[in-house]
């Protein structure tokens, strides 16, 4: 990894970011996430009743997305096809913090819904995986590629690869712990 070559690359160091960024976004959802599921099925054999539903709906809405996407990029350009993920992570983001943070005052409404606040996180987390991944898989990584199609030849390959390699490398080092790890302690007095 020659990080010699992507800092200086300005566009290059931009696309790692946006690999980095969607990266802790997706995995601090998630992580709170499986937390809750965890807490709502603690028999494994409902938790792993929950999660092939959940499978099972990601692939089928990642099919139907895969399908969309064509005409999203075909009338919409791809501007808007690469502002579809981030604004899906974002409001999706919002609600089930939202529903995790202010659970007791959102706990009278859930009621009237037949939900507890626990299963009301659960299922929308849910939902926010199953399209924060779906728009992932069908418009942001299919807009990553196409932004290496207007540099030459060495750029676009020495960047796919360091942006790729350096992105999912700091991603998923933050959520191993070596960085985040101590702030979850220093927040919360737990991880």
């Amino acid at each position: 990894m020659n990080v010699n070559f992507l800092l200086p690359v300005r566009y290059i160091r931009d696309l790692a970011t946006l690999v980095v960024a969607y990266g802790i976004s997706i995995n601090l959802v998630e992580v709170t996430w499986k937390s809750k599921i965890k807490a709502q099925f603690p028999n494994p054999n409902d938790y792993s009743a929950f999660m092939g539903d959940f499978s099972t709906a990601t692939g089928a809405v990642t099919f139907t997305m895969m399908i969309l996407s064509r005409y999203i990029f075909k009338y919409f350009g791809w501007g808007t096809a690469a502002l579809i993920t981030p604004t899906v992570l974002l409001i999706t983001g919002i609600a089930f913090f939202s529903l995790v943070l202010f659970s007791d005052a959102v706990a009278p409404t859930l009621k009237a819904l037949g939900l507890t606040p626990l299963m009301a996180a659960v299922l929308v987390g849910a939902a926010q995986n199953v399209f924060s991944k779906s728009s992932k898989y069908s418009l942001f990584d299919p807009c990553k590629e196409m932004a290496y199609i207007p540099l030459d030849d060495e750029v676009r390959r020495e960047g796919s690869e360091q942006g790729c390699v350096w992105g999912f490398g700091l991603s998923s080092l933050c959520w191993t712990g070596r960085l985040c790890q101590p702030l979850g302690l220093l927040l919360h007095g737990s991880w």
